[in-house]
């Protein structure tokens, strides 16, 4: 029986990303850290009004983020998953999405140490989706039907199919909402 070819799983985008603690200096080396591995311009993210709790003034810099779609995508995610050997079944979701740390920069194949910008590491969170289900026109999203969604076993062996990872169990005193 010949597959759906709108049931076929794609990646959407993926956002690399660098939370910092600090601004000024900081933020512009986690800029160079991002042009570097991306290839891309990076996006300087701000505080929003209400990160006074954590100490922070509103409109100041806070981190830097680039997303990456299409073939730029997948790419980056084959070079980032030869430093990782696994993913942890706590990085996905229930839509599917997945997301991991890389605690160094220097991880990643190709990439070599600057003293320029230090030790450095950085988030990537990647967006699943099926064709069709990017559509703006919420009317017509919610047509498209629940089975049209990911979930996350379906995820996890589309991440195994295409990038040779494995995906760890749950083991027992876990806590973890399935």
């Amino acid at each position: 029986m010949k597959e759906n070819p709108m049931r076929k799983i794609r990646i959407g985008k993926v956002t690399v990303n660098i939370g910092l603690k600090n601004t000024g200096e900081d933020v512009d080396k986690a800029y160079k850290l991002l042009e570097r591995l991306t290839g891309k311009k990076p996006v300087k993210t701000m505080a929003k009004k209400n990160a006074k709790t954590f100490g922070i003034r509103p409109g100041l810099n806070i981190g830097v983020k680039v997303t990456l779609r299409g073939k730029d995508a997948v790419e980056f995610l084959r070079r980032i998953f030869e430093s990782k050997s696994n993913l942890s079944i706590k990085s996905f979701d229930k839509q599917g999405n997945f997301s991991f740390g890389i605690e160094e920069y220097l991880n990643v194949p190709g990439m070599k140490y600057d003293p320029k910008i230090g030790i450095m590491g950085f988030d990537v969170c990647v967006t699943l989706e099926r064709p069709g289900f990017s559509i703006k026109a919420k009317k017509i999203k919610k047509e498209i039907g629940k089975n049209h969604r990911i979930i996350r076993d379906e995820a996890i062996e589309f991440v195994k199919q295409n990038f040779d990872i494995s995906v760890g169990k749950i083991e027992k005193g876990d806590r973890f909402d399935l």
